[in-house]
């Protein structure tokens, strides 16, 4: 029989798996993974624009891993058009990374299923193998969290070290040309860094389920002895 204990361990534990697969699915969706400021080199450079004229000419940009916005402004007024990844500008990007990060993604929400699986099993029955019980949760959602955590890192290395914001500013733009002001990991991003730790306080939360409460002792009140004596009474 199960402990009250860990079936409210195990209970919580399923919690933060669906919490993490839910967050991912986001992330996934959302368009907010990387947000900053783009500037139009070339309005600069024909008007040769003071300090003070450079707002005119500096616009938004926002993205996902499948489509995005950005504002241009380049003297003109502002314009907004959509960003969309697939199927083309993705191949003036670091495909390989980008499919990457997607594909680690849905391979972390699949590890965060199966990781509700066991911890579902867990809090309702004594599992008689051991790769069902906390060594599998630990497992399970160890690897959830490295996927997710390699998710994060190939999407930081594609902007950090292949110029990912610059490359999507300038894709069809055969005229102007734009450079990076300012660039910001949005809430998307953040959101797959949230899941992987949601993973590792996980593997915390099965650890706890080691732990032995002390059980509270009821004492009975004593029963009064009958001697000899008080029946001769």
């Amino acid at each position: 029989m199960l402990s009250l204990w860990k079936k409210i361990v195990f209970s919580f534990g399923s919690i933060l798996c669906i919490t993490s697969a839910v967050v991912l699915v986001v992330a996934l969706a959302s368009e907010s993974w990387l947000i900053g400021t783009i500037r139009c080199k070339t309005g600069v450079d024909l008007v040769n624009a003071s300090a003070t004229e450079l707002i005119q000419f500096t616009g938004d940009i926002y993205f996902g891993l499948f489509q995005g916005g950005k504002t241009r402004k380049c003297g003109l007024g502002s314009r907004h058009s959509k960003i969309y990844i697939f199927p083309k500008l993705v191949k003036t990007l670091n495909e390989g990374l980008h499919a990457a990060v997607i594909l680690f993604i849905f391979v972390a929400i699949g590890f965060a299923f199966v990781s509700l699986a066991f911890c579902i099993y867990n809090a309702r029955k004594v599992p008689y193998q051991s790769i069902k019980g906390p060594f599998g949760l630990y497992f399970w959602n160890f690897i959830a969290g490295v996927f997710g955590a390699l998710a994060s890192l190939c999407f930081l290395a594609s902007v950090c070290h292949h110029n990912l914001t610059e490359r999507v500013a300038n894709y069809k733009e055969s005229f102007f040309q734009f450079v990076v002001v300012t660039e910001d990991f949005g809430w998307s991003f953040w959101l797959c860094v949230a899941s992987a730790g949601l993973h590792g306080a996980n593997i915390l939360v099965v650890a706890m389920s080691y732990i032995h409460l002390p059980k509270i002792q009821t004492t009975k009140p004593e029963e009064p002895t009958v001697t000899g004596d008080d029946l001769l009474y």
